[in-house]
């Protein structure tokens, strides 16, 4: 299964190249920790709160074997993001459920000097594709908190479109958060 993709976005500032979305591989485990230390105060209003363990490389590389142990069973597609300076974010299919259903969680994030540059729509909109082309999924669904206009801006721009509201759906920031859903019928 080819879950590499080049993105057509624009650069962020510095970039002269495309923005690459590839596979989540263990030897990411120090470039990812150095994007997540990099982003830690950007990042802490929209995810959980994360221990200083989890910042450090052994702390990515228990998270990315997490990953790719989903990953073998089916459940999990994880990518990195990455530009000329290195890994700039992470997307992420989560929850894939085959049978009927054929579903997928999509959470992802971005650096935060290269937000609003496109990054995040051309993330989403390549694994859109990959999740109806070649790991033949129906539906994705993602949930933004309520206040994360952004977020839903790329959602929107990617073809999904809202439909509902979840009370106290995810523990944020410390926090359980109401979150606006969306998802996207992909056939």
């Amino acid at each position: 299964m080819n879950l590499t993709h080049s993105l057509d976005v624009i650069p962020a500032i510095g970039d002269t190249g495309q923005l690459q979305l590839r596979p989540l591989e263990l030897s990411d485990a120090t470039e990812l920790a150095a994007a997540y230390l990099r982003n830690r105060d950007h990042l802490a209003p929209w995810e959980p709160v994360r221990d200083d363990a989890f910042f450090t490389t052994e702390g990515q590389a228990d998270v990315i074997r997490g990953k790719l142990d989903l990953y073998a069973a089916g459940s999990e597609v994880p990518w990195v993001i990455t530009g000329t300076s290195g890994i700039i974010g992470m997307i992420t299919l989560t929850g894939i459920v085959r049978g009927p259903f054929l579903n997928a969680n999509l959470g992802y994030w971005i650096d935060a000097e290269c937000t609003g540059k496109g990054a995040a729509s051309g993330a989403v909109s390549a694994v859109v594709m990959m999740a109806a082309e070649t790991l033949g999924l129906h539906r994705i669904q993602a949930a933004t908190l309520v206040h994360n206009a952004a977020s839903q801006a790329v959602l929107k721009r990617c073809g999904f479109e809202r439909i509902g509201m979840a009370p106290s759906y995810l523990q944020i920031a410390g926090e359980w958060q109401d979150h606006v859903l969306f998802q996207r019928i992909l056939f």
